[in-house]
């Protein structure tokens, strides 16, 4: 992408983008600035845009529950001293580090048929893992963080579609990005949880899965989660650097750990499967990787800002305000520089802040009997002056294309 030497950390260009900070009072936490909290909005919106059509229902869980739920559904004993744990009138509490115990409340709620699974949960809840501080480090390590999580129950019929259906929407989901994606099945590791038996079905339903689906995939022993081993997916970045997001696991234990049921069609109660999923992983760590690898200059579909209106002089500003306001009502994120100070100085200012188009008015957009702008690029291309209805079909035309 760039020469290495140039190449700026994500908490820089955070910083200089004025996107998030970080603060002594809550060491490993974001504080997401209004642009930053765009980025993290947009992209959960698109996620729900994907998921939503594909039978997806979003729920949400408490961030504190009592930590005789982690014990019950088999996390305490592997996980506990990665928690947050502390005591309320005699009760032991944890804030969550992972949303499938709760995830396994609401499924547990009601009783369930055949026919109604799959289900699939999606959700966006506020994780906490009690990270050492040692090893925090920017959007990359953090302490509280929210994952694109889902719970998917199923009957053993289903695994094989659903599995080939996440492959699927995982690499259209990268591509869309621009990433490419390798492929890893993670096998049981030494501190597992449940039946060996029942570790071996997974480990070849997921392998079935990935050779169903002709994908290229290696074997990283031993590297599955301690309840079901998992696919991992990688990408590689702009700056040809490996990054593990995307997992599929497939989990026979915690469904018996928290007694889940489902009627089958001869009447009996069977357990179903859990098909834990993520795209993003830590939406956190995420907008970290993305913003290193566009180096800030995000596309147009994610700026938080992707247009600005520039007025040469005062007596630009009225039209300058009414084509702001067209672009606005149409749902572009833009923003007006209304400030005395000489073009040069604002079109720098802009593309130091990585904004996508610029549009200029001046007077010969002023004297123009149609609604018209100049506009200039992020990349200092020139692209004349056009109307402002055909600027905005250009825009959307580009934001729906994701490019």
């Amino acid at each position: 992408m760039n020469d290495s030497k140039r190449l700026k950390d994500h908490r820089q260009i955070g910083q200089e983008l004025d996107l998030y900070s970080f603060h002594e009072y809550a060491p490993g936490s974001v504080f997401w600035h209004p642009r930053g909290w765009m980025i993290y909005k947009t992209l959960q919106e698109f996620l729900r845009q994907i998921l939503v059509p594909q039978g997806y229902e979003e729920i949400s869980t408490p961030v504190m529950v009592k930590s005789s739920l982690f014990k019950k559904s088999g996390h305490w004993d592997y996980y506990n001293e990665n928690m947050f744990n502390f005591d309320i009138e005699k009760e032991t509490y944890s804030l969550k580090p992972m949303n499938c115990p709760g995830a396994c409340l609401i499924y547990s709620n009601k009783t369930r048929s055949y026919q109604d699974l799959p289900i699939r949960f999606m959700d966006f809840g506020i994780l906490n893992r009690n990270e050492l501080s040692g090893v925090l480090g920017g959007l990359f390590r953090v302490r509280q963080f929210v994952i694109d999580d889902a719970h998917l129950y199923v009957r053993p019929d289903q695994i094989q579609k659903e599995i080939h259906d996440l492959l699927l929407l995982v690499v259209n989901f990268y591509k869309v990005l621009g990433f490419t994606s390798e492929f890893y099945l993670s096998t049981k590791p030494d501190k597992a949880m449940g039946d060996a038996k029942l570790w071996k079905q997974a480990e070849k339903d997921l392998e079935k899965a990935l050779k169903d689906a002709k994908v290229k995939y290696g074997i990283k022993e031993k590297d599955g989660a301690f309840y079901g081993p998992k696919i991992d997916i990688q990408i590689k970045d702009s700056q040809d650097r490996d990054w593990q997001l995307a997992t599929i696991q497939l989990d026979f234990q915690i469904p018996e750990k928290m007694k889940l049921e489902y009627i089958d069609k001869d009447g009996k109660p069977k357990r179903p499967v859990i098909v834990h999923r993520a795209i993003l992983g830590s939406i956190e760590r995420f907008i970290g990787i993305l913003t290193e690898h566009y180096q800030g200059a995000f596309p147009l579909w994610l700026s938080p800002i992707q247009a600005i209106v520039l007025p040469i002089a005062d007596r630009h500003l009225g039209l300058a305000q009414k084509i702001y306001q067209t672009l606005t009502n149409a749902g572009i994120r833009v923003k007006l520089d209304d400030r005395s100070e000489p073009l040069s100085a604002k079109i720098r200012d802009a593309t130091l802040q990585k904004v996508p188009y610029m549009g200029i008015i001046g007077d010969k957009e002023t004297q123009n009997k149609e609604l018209v702008i100049s506009i200039r690029t992020r990349e200092s291309r020139d692209l004349g002056q056009i109307k402002v209805s055909q600027f905005l079909l250009r825009l959307k035309e580009e934001i729906d294309k994701k490019t």
